[in-house]
């Protein structure tokens, strides 16, 4: 249960406080997601690679250099293409061909 540290004191404030942080990284990415309307397909991409990566663990190593290249190039794809490719303005009605 407590791989890094006996003192349970120690694990349970580090958890605290990790959650705390990702409490505002929550915030600050969901700020980041109206301005990159693709940024949360990506989003899901990153958290896919983080999940398969845990689950062969095992198997094969995935040296952390690797998974920060392969999360910081999803990321960058990510807002290019968002910048290249406009999103709908959000009061905006999409256009839709009228068969005559």
């Amino acid at each position: 249960m407590l791989a890094i540290s006996k003192d349970p004191f120690i694990v349970y404030t580090s958890n605290v406080f990790a959650i705390l942080g990702l409490r505002s990284l929550f915030f600050a990415i969901s700020g980041l997601m109206k301005l990159f309307h693709l940024l949360h397909y990506r989003l899901a991409a990153i958290l896919s690679f983080v999940g398969v990566k845990m689950l062969i663990e095992d198997f094969f190593h995935v040296p952390v250099a690797a998974s920060l290249m392969v999360i910081a190039s999803i990321l960058v794809v990510s807002i290019v293409t968002s910048i290249i490719l406009p999103g709908k303005e959000e009061g905006e009605v999409p256009q839709v061909a009228m068969k005559k």
